[in-house]
């Protein structure tokens, strides 16, 4: 079993399919890491030597991804809740925040933010 960044990777996956269960890599960002580390994106995961998950190790690496991506859009959002901006005081109950409808939708957004 393949782990990066904590993440086991689906060994019969595509490379390039598999990458996108890591929090922050798209497919856009899995072509590049593919193209980086000189690996065919359409391996199997199974299929990958040891060298070339490091070379992909190495490659995740230089992106933000995972618990430090996690970490950075909380701490955005809870900033912008302190500052008391339009989209910190949608957060702050719970609604939706970038400029969606909500006459007809998001009851599941409006269901969450009733006080209780």
């Amino acid at each position: 079993m393949t782990t990066i960044k904590g993440v086991n990777l689906t060994a019969k996956k595509q490379l390039r399919i598999a990458l996108t269960d890591i929090y922050g890599v798209g497919i856009t960002r899995a072509r590049q890491i593919c193209l980086s580390s000189n690996v065919d994106g359409a391996k199997q995961v199974k299929d990958l030597s040891d060298p070339q998950i490091e070379n992909i190790r190495a490659a995740v690496a230089e992106f933000v991804v995972e618990g430090d991506l996690k970490q950075e859009v909380r701490s955005n959002i809870k900033e912008k809740m302190a500052l008391g901006t339009y989209q910190g005081k949608r957060h702050r109950y719970h609604l939706p925040v970038h400029g969606q409808r909500t006459k007809t939708n998001a009851k599941t957004q409006k269901k969450r933010g009733k006080k209780r």
